[in-house]
């Protein structure tokens, strides 16, 4: 509409990828104000969100709620991958023609007709320029999909709604993925101060004609409090109920039975969407310990020791596990002292920002405690000697810490919520489409006082 400068998106570009807040460098918030040409003149207003390593922007000049336009990002950027298959940089620049006739259909002169793939489909003509999957980077084993002993490579789900198989058949399958991303504070003495779990059950149906699916949960599924302990793990441990503190539904799920007996009954809309958004607060077992203990070794000298435990079970494996904690700003040199046959792990010292930084990617079962990935029930330790400019005085722990840990668990969740069966009305007899459900834990903020 002409509001905003023709320059807008350069200026977005230099502000987010040399942000700085009390002069120093760092990670621009999703909405920010910027001046164009000169301070003194209206600013714009920047809203963007990451997804897939990509940036999608809003602006404008006029006051709007954040969490609509943020939500509105989301909503675009999930119609596109839908209509791609893959959302990333090449699908983009092959598809672009398509990608900016949904962005027509999508926003007209600024307001929003529609962010719903099944009507889109009525108003865009353009067909998808299929990306190979294979040459895709593997997504490890946290993108394997299983039904019973069956696997599929999570590259299944990067096929457009839209596209048709080779021959112009479409396979008949329907994928679940139960994600929680879990928040979790431990105190200095090793002790849980909070923990939360943001959990979805999104689903991607590639079955024709919508028809009506009914997915269980739970038998012993109670939303509200529980009145538990704050450090009863009965539930996570494989008895006592799951507690939802809240929750929500998209707008396609009847809920007629889902007092009766937990069952969520549906017609999918085309595309990947949301079946249910959860939170709970209540006490759950960590997939993780991690202790940390700084000792003193002289006035220019000090000696960090991480130890992390893997909670859950032996036969489940976390992948990209990443451990980041702050170092005081007048260390300047650290050295690293991991456990004797580990192999596959990174350490390195951040020293702009001054950030240690220790990664563990997968375990192999051939070697005792080598961390290419944690496997369950497993104990890793790294030792870092840090190296001062000048003599600290006081307490170190003041200027170093907290750790924060991210990680992938496939096939665990540590709600214990599950889908019990998914039904799918038969058309006939013969009509027999796949099913795949998948379990991701995912880290949100995962921090270790020290």
């Amino acid at each position: 509409r002409g509001e905003v400068p023709k320059g807008s998106a350069e200026i977005f570009f230099r502000k987010v990828k040399f942000w700085k807040e009390d002069g120093e460098e760092g990670e621009a918030p999703p909405i920010f104000v910027g001046f164009y040409p000169v301070p003194n003149v209206d600013g714009v207003n920047y809203f963007h969100v990451k997804v897939a390593g990509l940036l999608f922007v809003a602006t404008t000049r006029v006051n709007l709620s954040p969490s609509l336009v943020l939500e509105l990002l989301q909503r675009i950027a999930r119609v596109i991958k839908d209509y791609l298959g893959i959302l990333n940089e090449d699908s983009l620049r092959k598809n672009f023609v398509l990608v900016y006739e949904l962005l027509d259909e999508v926003i007209d002169f600024g307001y929003v007709q529609t962010t719903s793939t099944e009507v889109l489909k009525s108003y865009v003509f353009n067909e998808p320029i299929v990306i190979d999957a294979a040459r895709l980077p593997s997504l490890g084993p946290a993108a394997i999909f299983m039904q019973g002993n069956k696997r599929m490579p999570g590259t299944a789900v990067t096929k457009s709604v839209v596209a048709n198989e080779p021959g112009g058949r479409k396979r008949e399958e329907i994928f679940v993925d139960i994600i929680e991303r879990l928040s979790v504070t431990f105190s200095s003495s090793g002790y849980i101060l909070t923990s939360e779990i943001d959990g979805t059950i999104q689903m991607k149906s590639y079955l024709t004609g919508n028809p009506e699916i009914r997915l269980a949960l739970n038998d012993d599924l109670s939303i509200g409090s529980s009145g538990r302990s704050l450090y009863d793990y009965s539930s996570s441990a494989g008895s006592g109920a799951v507690v939802l503190d809240d929750c929500n539904f998209h707008e396609s799920v009847h809920l007629d039975s889902f007092d009766i007996d937990r069952t969520l009954t549906l017609v999918p809309p085309d595309g990947e969407f949301p079946v249910m958004n959860y939170r709970i607060t209540q006490a759950f077992r960590p997939p993780f310990r991690i202790n940390t203990l700084i000792e003193e070794a002289g006035s220019l000298r000090a000696e960090v020791i991480i130890k992390v435990r893997a909670e859950f079970s032996s036969d489940i494996t976390a992948n990209t596990v990443v451990l980041q904690m702050p170092l005081p700003s007048y260390t300047t040199r650290v050295s690293f002292e991991l456990e004797p046959g580990t192999v596959g792990n990174t350490t390195d010292f951040k020293e702009a920002n001054r950030r240690l930084e220790w990664g563990l990617k997968k375990a192999s079962y051939s070697l005792f405690f080598t961390c290419m990935q944690i496997v369950g029930g497993s104990e890793h330790t790294l030792r870092a000697k840090l190296t001062f400019s000048q003599e600290y005085h006081g307490n170190i722990t003041r200027e170093a810490g907290p750790v924060s840990m991210t990680f992938t668990i496939p096939m665990y969740n540590a709600s214990r919520l599950q889908v019990k069966y998914l039904q799918i009305a038969k058309k006939s007899k013969a009509y027999n489409p796949y099913r795949w459900v998948r379990y991701v834990t995912q880290a949100n903020s995962y921090v270790a006082r020290i």
